[in-house]
């Protein structure tokens, strides 16, 4: 049985200050939750001092982005080893923020999920139609070519212990969301695509949802029998909002 995965990305929001109290406040609230795993992403400045806050309870840390370098003269970059040296389990790739505005490509996510993969750790691969794309019915073709982009330099068995995270862009920090029989369609899509390929990994692979996911439409997503966990934006950076949608994913694992 799958198990899903709520992982909350905090994007550009943070402090010392703020990294504690979150950190904090979560862990008092899922301290009990049974049946889900829980991961945060915060900036990289703050990955090593979320690590120690969260140390001993069961919250795991990820990235939100990787370079495709593993040393050298990259400016600016951030290698999976680094990640992997400084306790990281998980890494955010494809996001639609990284894909509009840093002009990712997805043979470069692909490049980044090799490297991912490589280091030992588990890629977060971020995939999801634009709202022009949505209204013109070319959902499941554009999640199939970012999919293909893995698939076709990698092979199904690269999505075993790999996360997919469906984030239709339209539904990313608008308020609007998915309907969850909607959601289920595309997620159901997602895992026969890859099921054409290999039907074991494809019975496996986490597939999230995310999309403004908030603790009043959570527990309906998470009824939907293909879609495992969410990947939460502004709803994690509120630790009792975040701990419904937690204990919401445990719920609906039980049901």
């Amino acid at each position: 049985m799958r198990h899903p995965l709520v992982m909350g990305n905090w994007k550009l929001n943070g402090s010392r200050h703020m990294v504690n109290e979150l950190i904090d406040g979560l862990r008092k609230e899922v301290s009990s939750v049974d049946g889900c795993d829980i991961a945060i992403a915060p900036p990289f400045i703050y990955l090593d001092q979320a690590k120690h806050q969260a140390s001993g309870s069961h919250i795991m840390l990820g990235a939100q982005n990787v370079d495709i370098n593993l040393s050298g003269a990259f400016t600016g970059e951030t290698s999976a080893n680094m990640l992997k040296d400084i306790g990281m389990k998980y890494v955010i790739i494809g996001h639609s923020e990284r894909r509009t505005y840093h002009k990712e490509s997805d043979e470069v996510i692909a490049e980044k999920f090799a490297v991912v993969k490589e280091a030992g750790l588990i890629p977060v691969l971020c995939i999801g139609e634009t709202e022009a794309e949505n209204e013109a019915g070319q959902t499941e073709a554009v999640c199939a070519k970012q999919l293909d982009a893995v698939l076709k330099t990698m092979g199904a068995p690269a999505f075993g212990n790999s996360v997919i995270a469906y984030e239709p862009v339209w539904a990313i920090g608008t308020g609007k969301s998915a309907t969850p029989a909607q959601a289920q369609a595309v997620h159901k899509f997602i895992r026969d695509h890859i099921a054409k390929h290999d039907a074991k990994v494809a019975a496996q692979v986490i597939i999230q949802y995310g999309g403004s996911v908030n603790a009043s439409n959570a527990a309906e997503l998470f009824s939907q029998p293909d879609i495992d966990g969410a990947l939460v934006g502004g709803a994690s950076l509120k630790a009792d909002a975040f701990a419904v949608i937690v204990k919401a994913a445990a719920a609906a694992k039980k049901a």
